[in-house]
């Protein structure tokens, strides 16, 4: 569902994301991580036809990105990881705007629509978006893109801004439609999260991916069968050292 062979980008002279591969089957929770600056929105970006590969290629749904960019696009879901969304609509206009570009303005996407404001407590769509603050227009987002309830969905950094309750309904939501056939390409770094819901983990650190597997296989290739994913983490991202020198520093 969701395949990428040699990606890569460049800006200038410097690779952010270096001849990556990836390749997530159908009703697969897959957890993309890494510290800031590592690549990660970058790639998505990129799987998602926002920004184009300096090099490599990219499959979705089984469709080569360049050829297929529209029907792509027609049949994932996106949301990136700060909600840029039209400050002057108000919400109820933002969701008819995108229920048209779809052509699924009709009586079943309205009615989902109800269900999911009321499950994330969306009561402001009269609201202008200009006035609604991270968490409330992050909800907005999310919205938009479970009401078509899409084959593919990419989330960059999904729970910022929200509530403790939405973002467990969000988690289990997810849960949910990777049980029903939807594939899920996530990043996070809050690695509970990704502990808790991923099947497969990949790591990435200055652009590649440095390991890749479930977390009982992370364990094994670190001989930490009873690490968590942040300790795990933090030792294959080198980060280990640098916070105890760091918190000695700082105690001093």
């Amino acid at each position: 569902m969701i395949k990428a062979k040699n990606l890569t980008k460049k800006f200038k002279d410097v690779i952010a994301v270096d001849h990556i591969n990836i390749d997530v089957p159908q009703g697969q929770i897959f957890g993309f991580l890494g510290p800031n600056g590592a690549g990660k929105t970058t790639t998505i970006r990129m799987l998602t036809g926002t920004l184009k590969p300096t090099d490599g290629e990219v499959e979705i749904l089984g469709l080569n990105l360049k050829k297929h960019e529209i029907e792509i696009k027609r049949r994932i879901g996106v949301v990136p990881d700060e909600p840029r969304i039209y400050s002057h609509l108000k919400g109820f206009e933002y969701l008819e705007f995108v229920m048209d570009i779809y052509r699924i303005n009709n009586k079943e996407t309205l009615s989902k629509i109800e269900d999911l404001c009321n499950a994330f407590g969306v009561n402001y769509l009269e609201k202008m978006i200009s006035d609604m603050s991270h968490g409330m227009k992050q909800k907005l987002i999310l919205i938009s893109v479970l009401m078509r309830k899409p084959e593919v969905v990419f989330l960059d950094e999904p729970t910022v801004g929200l509530d403790a309750k939405s973002a467990k309904i969000l988690k289990e939501l997810l849960k949910n439609y990777a049980k029903q056939g939807t594939t899920i390409f996530l990043t996070t770094h809050i690695l509970e999260i990704a502990e808790y819901m991923c099947d497969v983990i990949a790591i990435i650190n200055n652009g590649k991916i440095i390991t890749q597997g479930t977390m009982e296989e992370l364990k094994k290739q670190t001989g930490d069968e009873n690490k968590t994913l942040e300790d795990l983490f933090l030792k294959l991202t080198a980060q280990e050292e640098d916070i105890k020198h760091i918190v000695e520093s700082l105690s001093r």
